[in-house]
This record gives C-alpha cells, structure tokens and sequence, in this order.
C-alpha cells in the first residue's frame, strides 16, 4: 500500500512556528498600519497597506529564521578542538 513517511529534516522548526511567525508579523504589520491610518485620518487604508506590505514582510521573517538554522554549524566545538 503506502510506505512510511520518514522525517524530512532535523530541524527544531515546525509548520506551527513558520505559522505563527508568518501570522504573528502579519498581524503586528497590520496593527502599525492601522494605527498609522488612524494618525493620518484613514485607519481602514492603513490597515490594508500594513496587509500589503506584511505579507512579503512575513515571508522574509520566516526565511531569516529558517536560514539561520539551516547554516549553524552541526558541532560547533569542532573547530576548537583542531
């Protein structure tokens, strides 16, 4: 039938942490537009250009994250020990 799934990586990171960081910087993206919509008299506009300008925001935060454990060294004590 179906063979078993092995895991695909090693990585601490799960789907719920690349969620929450992609809805988390959204969210936060969202609100300063929105507030500063309100300062300058248009809270819904603010609201849809902090939306605008979140998602590839949030798409960056994400690859910052996943880049950074995906280039640590595996052993980082092995350079010392040379």
């Amino acid at each position: 039938m179906l063979a078993p799934v092995a895991a695909s990586s090693t990585s601490p990171h799960s789907l719920a942490t690349a969620s929450g960081l992609l809805l988390g910087t959204l969210a936060l993206s969202m609100a300063a537009g929105a507030l500063i919509g309100w300062l300058a008299g248009g809270a819904g506009i603010g609201l849809l250009i902090g939306a605008v300008l979140g998602i590839p925001l949030a798409v960056f935060v994400v690859y910052r994250v996943y880049s950074k454990v995906e280039s640590a060294p595996a052993d980082s004590g092995s350079a010392e020990r040379q």
